[in-house]
């Protein structure tokens, strides 16, 4: 009888085409099925929350599998997977779910982080978005809070995707002061794609004084891509969480 797990892991998405397979580059699911059906001596199919893309990290990411059979008592499928996987990615928990549990469809909301550095360092160049220019935060946030009162979010869109609705649910976005970084973090119901990068783009342009609070908010009405500001960099931006309903676990 298949049982479903709910996997959870983090990774460094420097060395990565992004969690997705892709046919010319290495992506951190291709990695990780390796690694479980080398384990398990299977085939196993991953399915996971979401997408990152190329650069992009997540200190929590979720993913799906199904198994056939019992784990014994004393197998350690964390400790084993964690020794088999290359050090910049690492799994955190498994956690057995309902067989029809979803890790995409079934999460309630996602949570990322962009991190941004505003002097040169030499530990961050490849987690974090270095910003020479003076920003003023306080506008910045003004700006990041009025995105709550919106629902269609197509000018922060990658355009020509296949998604039936670019509408979100953003329920916090704020800019805070982390030691030597400026953090923005953002959550919504769902997100669409390469959308935290193109409005923390467009949120700089309001933190240079080439937006005002009016001109943010007409972005945003007029739905259009090519109003809104340039993503940024992928290495600032970090998934950092998935919330589920309780319902959906067994263990």
């Amino acid at each position: 009888m298949n049982k479903r797990y709910f996997l959870y892991f983090s990774y460094k998405g420097t060395a990565y085409h992004g969690w997705q397979i892709q046919p010319n580059g290495i992506s951190v699911q291709e990695v990780l099925t390796k690694a479980l059906c080398t384990i398990l001596r299977t085939d196993i199919e991953l399915t996971g929350a979401g997408r990152t893309d190329t650069g992009v990290h997540a200190r929590l990411m979720v993913a799906h599998f199904d198994y056939e059979g019992n784990f014994p008592s004393n197998f350690d499928l964390v400790s084993k997977l964690n020794s088999f996987l290359p050090k910049d990615i690492a799994v955190l928990k498994i956690r057995e779910v309902q067989s029809d549990a979803h890790a995409r469809f079934d999460a309630m909301s996602r949570k990322y982080e962009y991190h941004v550095v505003l002097q040169k360092s030499v530990f961050k160049n490849e987690l974090a978005a270095r910003i020479t220019d003076k920003l003023n935060m306080d506008a910045m946030n003004i700006a990041a809070e009025s995105l709550k009162e919106y629902r269609d979010f197509t000018s922060f869109s990658k355009l020509h995707t296949d998604v039936k609705t670019n509408n979100c649910s953003i329920k916090h976005a704020e800019w805070t002061l982390r030691e030597d970084e400026w953090v923005f973090t953002i959550e919504a119901d769902r997100f669409l794609r390469n959308m935290v990068r193109a409005i923390v783009g467009t949120l700089f342009e309001v933190g240079r004084g080439k937006l005002t609070m009016e001109e943010f908010r007409n972005v945003i009405e007029l739905k259009n891509r090519c109003k809104a500001g340039t993503s940024v960099p992928a290495q600032g931006l970090y998934l950092v969480d998935i919330k589920y309903p309780d319902s959906i676990f067994i263990d």
